[in-house]
């Protein structure tokens, strides 16, 4: 064949033969309408053609048809049978000012053939290369001639990340490859593989795991000694300050989010403990706590007695700006509530109330006799950010404060001979004076006064319920303190991070960490007026602080040793009293239930959650991979194992009326 321009005589082009190759202007090109592709390229399909065409020229011409008119005659133009892609590509660079309109293009005339069926032929017949020919091939690109991926995917049109990706493709094992080609592997179980460029270890993994384990346990193989850029610790530090101290940081190119793991699990331990103490002195010297030290979970926390902050005393010139400043703050967000953006004024304004309002520190703090003897546990919580435990005091420094009748005892103080010894009592007429009382005679005594006590406040409702509310606070609140109570009711908190370590950093227990938070802040410091403070309080507090107080000492646990079968069943009761739904406080994950039942269980679970075809597809896995895909299977779901779920409540149940605000107590100021 021979290459030649065209003139644009319709003479000259009805002469041209076929298999002729010649030269003709890009608009003298046009869709054939015979092209048996209907379905248009894609948009990235044509800006991979264009950057190819702008960096290496059209490699092959495309294949075109004389256009005729009506009556037969050529009419200078030419119909694309075969490379309307390439066409639409030369179009896109006119677009783009790449190249004129008049682009010469070779292309090759087909006179004889029927341009459907070879537009047909050229669509069926070919195949393309296969994905690991390419991978390598970028790979050899990128080592013979030094190109980069933005430059690789410039004169492929591709972006430089899916060169990257490519690239690490293919630097994988060789065995890994002929794996792929084979068909033995998937193209995602080799992405799996190539988290990692180590092939020494893409070699072991294959060999430990097989060519038909599922892409993530893959890539949780090829990861196991190392912690992901979304562990809380890693979380916690930064994954940029993590890098800067030394640390190599392992990209995963095949997923949405870039994640990736970092490599030197000593460092980033050794980083958050050092941050953890930075913390925990920072706090120490500022708030002043008479110590202050990095725990390593909230069961720690527990082994601790606790004191409470208690209300600021302010001037009465400090409480009245205090109020001016937050009611002028509240009425400047009221009055540009539906503004989209603040006015500069106003924001301004916000800004410096809030400065303001910070000069006067909080509203509760803990008393200065307090932090002298308590100090601050710091912790890593669940969602990588630092947990501050204020108030916390060790055995050693807790209160050595008696009970008045101990007291008494202790120092030999007469208090009218009520404690005194029988044995060592005189005898009463021995000389007419006025000898102690027998031991004997004072419980006959203090028996009659027990009985009258009881009588008088099973008579007064009111003071039932402030006695105990008043034993529970003070078991609660002030378990260090002594017994300030006569009422015979005793409530054990018992901790439950030893049964379930991370329980009181789930949601529910900050919840009730919170209320005990708020609770502690309203209380007395010292025991002995923990009764003053209760009596001022109206009936919707004093049921508040006592709902806060049951709840902490319930215990449900189903212990093997613990044969309470009555009070749990009781429990069940409560759940669905209270409509308890933990679906909000615990979710299935591999680690806290499915690696810890049996596959059977795993099954059952997936059945009930998303079907069983989900289930029948997991069935053969082994288990520590059937327990990490019911976790992603379920996540969201909501689903429960029967021993998490509340029976739901009888259709016509009574409920408990709500309190009302006229029950108050003679002795209530309210």
């Amino acid at each position: 064949m021979t290459s030649q321009s065209i003139e644009p005589a319709a003479t000259r082009v009805a002469a041209l033969g076929h298999g002729e190759e010649i030269t003709v202007p890009l608009n003298a090109l046009k869709a054939s309408p015979r092209n048996a592709r209907k379905v248009k390229h894609s948009a990235a399909a044509i800006e991979a053609l264009a950057a190819s065409i702008r960096a290496k020229g059209v490699l092959q011409p495309p294949v075109v048809e004389i256009e005729r008119d009506g009556e037969g005659a050529a009419t200078g133009g030419f119909l694309v049978t075969i490379g309307e892609g390439r066409r639409q590509a030369l179009r896109l660079l006119v677009k783009r000012k790449a190249i004129k309109r008049t682009h010469p293009v070779r292309v090759i005339v087909d006179a004889d053939n029927d341009a459907h069926e070879i537009s047909l032929d050229e669509n069926i017949t070919r195949e393309a290369m296969h994905p690991a020919d390419q991978f390598e091939a970028f790979k050899r690109l990128a080592d013979e001639k030094g190109y980069g991926p933005e430059e690789i995917g410039a004169r492929f049109g591709v972006s430089a990340h899916v060169v990257r990706q490519r690239l690490r493709l293919g630097a994988a094992a060789p065995e890994l490859m002929a794996a792929y080609r084979e068909g033995t592997l998937t193209l995602d179980q080799l992405t799996a593989f190539c988290v990692s460029e180590d092939r020494d270890r893409q070699r072991q993994v294959l060999e430990q795991v097989g060519p038909h384990t599922p892409a993530y346990a893959i890539r949780r193989a090829m990861t196991e000694a190392k912690v992901r850029a979304d562990d809380r610790r890693a979380v916690f530090v930064g994954v940029e300050a993590y890098a800067e101290a030394g640390g190599s940081i392992l990209r995963d190119l095949f997923t949405e989010d870039g994640g990736g793991w970092l490599e030197d699990v000593g460092l980033l331990d050794r980083l958050v403990a050092e941050k953890l103490a930075g913390l925990a002195e920072e706090a120490r010297a500022r708030e002043g706590w008479k110590w202050a030290e990095v725990g390593s979970d909230y069961a720690e926390a527990a082994a601790f007695g606790r004191v409470y902050p208690i209300e600021v005393a302010r001037s009465e010139g400090d409480a009245a700006e205090i109020a001016a400043l937050s009611e002028e703050y509240d009425r400047l967000v009221w009055e540009t509530d539906a503004a989209e953006t603040l006015p500069p004024e106003v924001d301004a304004r916000l800004e410096e109330i809030d400065r303001a309002l910070q000069t006067f520190g909080p509203d509760f703090d803990y008393a200065p006799e307090a932090k002298s003897r308590a100090g601050v546990l710091v912790l890593l919580g669940y969602d990588g950010l630092a947990r501050f435990e204020r108030g916390l005091v060790r055995a050693e420094d807790a209160a050595d404060e008696l009970a008045p009748w101990e007291e008494g005892e202790a120092t030999g103080a007469d208090d009218g001979g009520e404690a005194a010894s029988a044995a060592g009592a005189p005898d009463p007429d021995e000389d007419g004076g006025l000898a102690p009382l027998s031991d004997r005679l004072v419980m006959d005594l203090t028996a009659h006064r027990t009985m009258g006590l009881r009588d008088a406040v099973q008579a007064d409702v009111g003071a039932a319920l402030l006695t105990v509310v008043h034993a529970l606070a003070l078991q609660v609140f002030y378990p260090g303190d002594g017994l300030w109570t006569p009422l015979q009711l005793r409530l054990t908190a018992t901790g439950l991070e030893r049964l379930a370590p991370g329980v009181g950093d789930g949601p529910a227990g900050r919840r009730v960490a919170d209320r005990l938070e708020r609770w502690g802040a309203r209380l007395p410091e010292k025991a002995e007026d923990l009764w003053a403070v209760l009596a001022t309080m109206g009936r919707a507090d004093l049921l508040d602080l006592l709902a806060v107080c049951a709840g902490v000492g319930l215990y449900a646990v189903r212990d093997p040793h613990d044969r309470r079968p009555g009070a749990l069943a009781q429990a069940e009761v409560l759940a669905t009293a209270v409509g308890l739904d933990m679906t909000g406080t615990w979710s299935a994950t591999a680690a806290g239930y499915f690696s810890r039942v049996s596959k059977a269980r795993v099954l059952e679970a997936v059945t009930e959650a998303v079907g069983a075809e989900e289930a029948g597809r997991i069935a053969g896995m082994k288990k520590a991979d059937m327990a990490e895909t019911a976790e992603r299977l379920l996540e969201g779901s909501g689903w429960l194992p029967p021993i998490l779920r509340t029976e739901a409540v009888e259709e016509g149940q009574a409920e408990s009326p709500p309190p009302t605000e006229d029950d108050a107590y003679p002795f209530a100021a309210e």
